[in-house]
């Protein structure tokens, strides 16, 4: 469903499990600062709603988006967190360069979460102009950035509660 018909903010919280024992790290695009601080601001409320504890959210900040894979890669070195949130913006402008940018960020983004076995959440935001970042920064269409707090819980929950398993016939689940 497109995001133009849908509240990204709005989930059944009861479908969400505790954060209270997961530790996260937030790397935030500092390029379209005003989009990101946006989502910055729902992805650590929801986080918190949700169990998180202060002391176990790190965040660090990155010039642009497309610093985002190696600004999580750093953050999986450093403080190991159970999983990684990434808040962008990249407005499309006269060129292509919104393109290149956000294949390289989801590509790398989706080879570390692969890589290091936990999730890296791709919340960058890839709007059309400046009016549809602030609808999807906590504007008519919610927060992004609650969506990918909501996720990256959810992926938690997941692996970890897939770790607990036995393994059976076929792929090791860690």
């Amino acid at each position: 469903m497109a995001s133009s018909l849908k509240n990204l903010s709005a989930y059944n919280e009861s479908d969400v499990p505790s954060a209270a024992e997961m530790s996260f790290a937030v790397i935030l695009s500092e390029w379209n600062a005003e989009i990101t601080h946006a989502l910055y601001q729902g992805c650590i409320d929801t986080l918190i709603a949700h169990g998180a504890q202060e002391d176990k959210i790190h965040t660090l900040q990155v010039p642009g988006s497309f610093e985002l894979p190696y600004g999580a890669r750093l953050a999986i070195g450093h403080h190991n967190p159970d999983a990684v949130i990434c808040l962008g913006c990249v407005i499309k402008g006269e060129t292509k360069h919104d393109e290149y940018i956000n294949t390289a960020v989801a590509t790398g983004l989706t080879n570390l979460s692969l890589a290091s076995n936990r999730p890296v959440i791709f919340g960058v935001l890839t709007p059309n102009n400046q009016e549809q970042a602030l609808d999807r920064a906590g504007g008519k269409h919610g927060n992004k950035g609650v969506e990918a707090a909501v996720t990256a819980i959810r992926m938690t929950a997941l692996r970890k509660q897939m770790s607990q398993q036995k393994q059976k016939i076929g792929f090791q689940v860690l």
